[in-house]
């Protein structure tokens, strides 16, 4: 995974220790332990995680288009948002799948 620097760039000079943890412990530490999970299936619990918390912005976004980074397939996601559809909310759903569909563009 590229490294990632979205916290110093928004929030370095306001808030830089928040922004150090985010960009060197969640996506530099965390990110990388592929032998305990891949970054394919981590894009699967977050996207998912993102979803039920009714986390709808660009943070979903993002992990979305991390997610098609990261192998997961239009097949695939249709089917992840589906099934969260039913614990989560059919609204939080449908602007998942508005996202996702913009992203998995053939």
């Amino acid at each position: 995974m590229e490294k990632v620097t979205a916290g110093r760039d928004a929030l370095g000079e306001f808030a830089p220790q928040f922004a150090q943890l985010n960009d060197d412990v969640l996506f530099g530490q965390v990110w990388s332990r592929e032998k305990q999970l891949s970054a394919r299936d981590r894009s699967m619990v977050t996207v998912t995680a993102l979803l039920a918390s009714g986390i709808l912005d660009s943070a979903l976004q993002y992990h979305l288009q991390t997610a098609k980074t990261n192998g997961i397939t239009k097949q695939e996601i249709v089917e992840i948002i589906t099934q969260a559809a039913f614990y989560v909310g059919w609204p939080k759903a449908w602007a998942a799948f508005r996202m996702a569909k913009a992203i998995w563009i053939d």
